[in-house]
């Protein structure tokens, strides 16, 4: 068992062309996003193992001997299996969580709880252990903060039993795992992502994990091979949407008028499979030209999306404020509201940068300057962080 402080950080993410035609097996490309959610992980002998989540005011605290009592023989099935019904339902006695608590809290916390209990189960001891977890991300916004904060648990719990080797040498600031130590933290953190959706697809973890760019297709995942770090504003209309309702109302119109939205769906599929090649193209040398042609993506991609019904006035806001500087943007996720991105191509003058966010701000939305193609799940020396984040994780 590790006795170090583990510092871990892992990307959300966002989708760059694919949404809701991915529902009708078409190809979606999902980037890591460089607004990032970091854990501190603090070995210590208190005989209790603490959950601190100041994002979303959480503190709780287990009793390590309490728990090792716990029959967890439910968790018992070899090596990483997916939760079941009545193992969630155990862990919510275990939790000892009130009735009226929050959903985000309950799910957060069993997930935890889960992830703890089914990784160090084969220990003689359950740790004491400190844990703080603190996001860039805002939560519900469609940005993967669950797989992120999925994905620093397994990569931390991991790497303090000794199941994966810290890759951090001295002297370094950062540094990634292995191929085969982030299969594994993938497939823990997808574990953790069942706790709290059900039946998730898996892009979000494995795009939290591996960073960069991913394409997924009915079930399959694949990397895309060094796609660039492209730079994007990031834009939270905060309007509030269901994802239910609008996968559901673009089936339903997709069996109204099956001869329009059939096509529709089929040239959004064009406009993925054209951006994976242009990126692939790209690489560590991309041309203004380039920029140009996944600019006309965008602004195709945008208009079909509409067409499908999942526009909304705050995105045409968005779309119009940032097309007024020049830029080109579009919805990302399920539409309806939520989140919108802008693509900044190099030797945008910065002024011009800040004027466009102070115009997204007026209109009452949040807007982060950032980068897509980010790395993913990653292990930091204390030094490397900004002061920023080391004052979060201390709890200051």
């Amino acid at each position: 068992m590790l006795s170090e402080v583990l510092l871990v950080s892992a990307p959300g993410k966002v989708i760059l062309h694919g949404e809701h035609a991915v529902v009708h097996g078409k190809v979606a490309l999902a980037v890591a996003l460089n607004l990032r959610t970091f854990l501190r992980l603090q070995p210590h002998s208190s005989g209790k193992v603490d959950l601190n989540l100041p994002n979303i005011g959480i503190k709780r605290a287990w009793d390590v001997a309490r728990l090792q009592l716990l029959d967890t023989s439910f968790l018992e099935q070899g090596d990483v299996t997916a939760p079941t019904p009545e193992q969630v339902e155990k862990l919510k006695e275990v939790a000892g969580l009130p009735d009226d608590c929050a959903v985000t809290e309950r799910l957060a916390v069993l997930a935890f709880l889960y992830l703890y209990l089914s990784i160090f189960w084969k220990q003689r001891t359950l740790p004491s252990l400190d844990v703080v977890v603190w996001s860039e991300l805002p939560p519900g916004a469609g940005l993967g903060s669950s797989a992120a904060y999925s994905v620093c648990l397994a990569a931390a719990f991991l790497t303090t039993c000794e199941e994966i080797p810290n890759p951090l040498k001295d002297g370094e600031h950062i540094n990634r795992w292995t191929k085969e130590d982030l299969e594994l933290i993938n497939k823990w953190a997808f574990q953790g992502e069942r706790v709290i959706h059900g039946n998730p697809s898996g892009v979000d973890n494995a795009v939290s994990t591996w960073g960069g760019a991913l394409r997924y297709q009915q079930g399959k995942i694949s990397s895309l091979k060094r796609p660039p770090a492209l730079q994007i504003l990031l834009t939270n209309t905060k309007v509030p949407r269901s994802t239910k309702a609008l996968v559901a109302g673009v089936r339903n119109r997709l069996l109204k008028f099956p001869e329009i939205v059939a096509p529709l769906l089929t040239s959004i599929d064009a406009i993925s499979l054209e951006c994976e090649r242009v990126l692939g193209e790209m690489g560590e040398a991309p041309a203004l030209e380039q920029y140009l042609v996944l600019e006309e993506l965008i602004d195709m991609n945008q208009h079909h999306l509409n067409a499908l019904g999942v526009g909304h006035v705050s995105l045409d806001q968005l779309c119009q404020v940032t097309r007024a500087h020049g830029l080109h943007s579009k919805l990302t996720g399920a539409g309806g509201g939520g989140c919108g991105i802008t693509l900044l191509k190099p030797g945008l003058e910065q002024p011009e940068v800040e004027a466009t966010k102070q115009a997204l701000t007026n209109c009452g939305f949040d807007c982060w300057e950032t980068s897509i193609g980010a790395p993913g799940v990653s292990v930091h020396s204390a030094t490397s962080l900004d002061s920023r984040v080391r004052q979060a994780l201390d709890g200051l």
